[in-house]
């Protein structure tokens, strides 16, 4: 999911960080979408923790930027919904929030690539060719 959510940067240095070329900056899933690429996900087997997950926020407001739940932050979600995770459970909240930031923070480069395999789509391969017919000619 970080890497649908992420705005992908390009590399310093090459034209098209240049600010003087206007860009616009969208997510990986807009983009996505706009081009008619169905958007797939692979399997997942622990539904109940993803949505924890997702009710929780995936991290949350520091300083400069995002951090990573705080142990605070989780076990304030845990006394307000009222559900009494395990442990275990609790500690694998908190470790999906880390990786999911880090992956955000990944995800930024233009050239990441998805962390999970998939077969590349019709809808992949005509929006990369429109792409590329729009530049080539």
């Amino acid at each position: 999911m970080a890497w649908l959510n992420a705005v992908p940067l390009p590399p310093e240095g090459s034209k098209a960080a240049d600010p003087r070329f206007k860009r616009e900056r969208v997510t990986r899933r807009a983009k996505m979408k706009a081009d008619g690429i169905p958007i797939t996900m692979p399997p997942c087997s622990a539904d109940s923790v993803v949505k924890n997950l997702m009710e929780l926020g995936q991290t949350e407001a520091a300083g400069m930027g995002l951090a990573p739940l705080s142990w605070s932050a989780i076990d304030a979600w845990q006394r307000a919904t009222g559900i009494d995770l395990p442990p275990w459970e609790l500690r694998l909240l908190r470790h999906l929030s880390i990786q999911y930031l880090a992956e955000s923070r990944q995800a930024e480069s233009e050239n990441c690539p998805p962390p999970w395999r998939s077969r590349v789509s019709q809808g992949e391969i005509n929006a990369e060719q429109a792409a590329l017919i729009a530049v080539l000619g």
